[in-house]
């Protein structure tokens, strides 16, 4: 019972850093996260988990515009990173998350001063990208959902091998995206349909515009789903720029 009110208490904090991401996103606006003043109020807080779940895309808002970081945004994204190195056994995808997240912090060029006995500020050894050959022999439905995971890799000038893989399947990914709507799978949906805003080759047919709306639509309240369409919006936007 303790365990599954860990769990929902850690699924409403992700909702609550997405929604304030998707506010940012919408505004383009710093990235505020509701009720954290200062890194030392996640000290061992589900808020750390939360930031180490949304991943990348807490800062994303300031990757896509650009503008500066919060530096209390900054400090929580930073110590998430040192909090959560990846081991041996980790997952690829949390390999690649944890990938990311240090990409981000080189990208926005702001290191901050380590804390006494914690890990230095500097992120070299996380530059080595993971492996990602499982991409390229996984079926199509397998390709999509790890894509989905991946998500906040799914950005404009993100030079890796799953956006290498991603380039070298967009029929696959929109059949994926089709199967994640006709089986409700919104995050799923939301996810690919970021991906596919970036790709070359997306059939016409496949209505990715009102496909994306019909997602955040049926997603409801679900403002991971809406952190993913509105990236897709603000990507799409961009490139029509361009």
């Amino acid at each position: 019972m303790e365990q599954s009110g860990t769990s929902t208490l850690l699924q409403g904090a992700v909702q609550d850093l997405a929604t304030d991401v998707v506010s940012a996103l919408r505004g383009g606006d710093h990235v505020r996260m509701s009720g954290i003043e200062t890194v030392h109020e996640v000290e061992g807080s589900l808020d750390l988990a939360a930031v180490r779940v949304l991943g990348a895309d807490l800062l994303l808002p300031h990757v896509l515009f650009p503008t500066p970081p919060d530096p209390a945004a900054l400090a929580v994204f930073r110590k998430a990173v040192e909090a959560f190195p990846p081991g041996a056994d980790t997952p690829p995808t949390v390999k690649w998350s944890h990938w990311a997240m240090s990409r981000t912090l080189r990208r926005l060029d702001t290191p901050l001063p380590a804390a006494p006995g914690a890990p230095g500020a500097s992120f070299e050894d996380d530059d080595a990208e993971p492996g990602a050959d499982w991409l390229d022999t996984a079926g199509w439905q397998v390709l999509t959902h790890q894509l989905a995971v991946l998500a906040p890799l799914a950005v404009p000038g993100q030079e890796c091998a799953v956006a290498r893989a991603a380039r070298r399947r967009p029929v696959d990914v929109a059949r994926g995206f089709v199967r994640a709507v006709r089986r409700r799978d919104w995050q799923q949906a939301a996810g690919a349909g970021r991906w596919l805003t970036l790709l070359d080759g997306v059939p016409d047919t496949l209505g990715l515009e009102a496909g994306l709306d019909f997602v955040e639509l049926m997603g409801g309240n679900d403002t991971r789903v809406a952190l993913q369409v509105q990236a897709a919006r603000v990507m799409r936007t961009a490139g029509a720029l361009v």
